[in-house]
């Protein structure tokens, strides 16, 4: 089974951002959505069925609910996958002025 998977960390506190709206995209089309769990997990965004192709992908972070005074209403990034890769796992480490990210495992 194809996964894509985020995990969001609060790096002024140490703690995971929990329940931050997260939106899949394929190219343009958004398909599939949800949201962290209480550890700033979100385990799998694609749904049954659904596999990895060769496309490029964006995760749409709604992060403007973290940081009372937060710079960032949200945060995209845009990755290249290639079909027949079972697994992105693609953190997200944010502060009210900075975020960066990369590919897990």
């Amino acid at each position: 089974m194809s996964r894509i998977s985020t995990h969001i960390l609060n790096t002024s506190t140490g703690k995971p951002a929990a329940h931050v709206s997260v939106r899949l995209y394929r190219e343009d089309q958004e398909i599939a959505s949800g949201q962290t769990d209480s550890d700033g997990r979100c385990a799998n965004l694609l749904e049954d069925g659904l596999t990895i192709t060769t496309a490029t992908y964006k995760l749409v972070f709604e992060v403007g609910s973290v940081f009372a005074d937060g710079f960032y209403p949200h945060v995209m990034v845009a990755f290249k996958a290639l079909e027949g890769t079972m697994h992105y796992h693609i953190p997200l480490l944010l502060s009210p002025y900075g975020y960066t990210t990369y590919r897990g495992s």
